[in-house]
């Protein structure tokens, strides 16, 4: 029996998981687990690799041998694959959109999935991905599904790319209806909202409104 809370929050591309996340984690005094940048290191590690994002077999074996941590030899934080902090390279968007690709393979979501449970199976985590409520845990004490309209997603994906690179707003609107699609109707796990999550919708709320929110579903305040 776990003596801290598992918290996931599920959403698609862009509706703010990230940065609600880190924030509702450091409040609470839980780990943050990011599992979609699980997915994009497994999508960067196959392209260094030379796999392709379609080879389910042998992107499978890739993503049972990676070695992923969100914690740095030294402590700090952001994603590890084998030591090397890839933080900034999993954030370009062709890592989007291979995250949405490697992810629809049963064999690496196994991989992945069986990565995340180890990772959280003691509780005091916040998971935020896209299966987190409905097949990661299931069984998780809080639930939360994160949406917003797809314009406004868009426009929050733009302004985070465009910090690093350059794509203009109207590729990065396609790109987030194109992953909505895929990520919606892919064969296993597809996104959608966890019997038992509470839905909320950003569109109008500020980060702070939204951790606020989350906050007081929290037993004890996830302390």
């Amino acid at each position: 029996m776990r003596t801290r809370p598992v918290v996931t929050i599920d959403g698609p591309s862009g509706a703010g998981k990230s940065v609600v996340s880190k924030r509702l984690a450091e409040l609470a005094g839980m780990v943050r687990l990011d599992t979609g940048a699980m997915y994009r290191a497994c999508a960067l590690a196959a392209r260094r690799a030379g796999v392709p994002w379609s080879d389910a077999v042998r992107l499978g074996e890739l993503a049972k041998v990676i070695r992923l941590s969100f914690n740095g030899p030294d402590g700090q934080a952001g994603i590890f694959l084998d030591g090397e902090d890839i933080s900034g390279a999993i954030r370009a968007p062709e890592m989007s959109m291979g995250a949405s690709e490697v992810s629809v393979h049963l064999p690496v979501r196994e991989a992945m999935v069986s990565k995340q449970r180890e990772l959280g199976r003691d509780g005091g985590v916040v998971l935020e991905g896209r299966d987190t409520g409905t097949v990661v845990f299931p069984d998780a004490e809080v639930k939360f599904f994160l949406d917003a309209a797809a314009a406004v997603r868009a426009l929050r994906r733009y302004r985070e790319i465009n910090s690093i690179y350059s794509q203009p707003y109207e590729q990065v609107l396609k790109e987030v209806l194109c992953r909505d699609v895929r990520d919606s109707t892919r064969k296993h796990s597809p996104l959608k909202m966890a019997s038992g999550a509470r839905y909320i919708d950003s569109t109008t709320m500020t980060v702070d409104e939204v951790v606020e929110t989350m906050m007081k579903e929290l037993p004890g305040g996830g302390r």
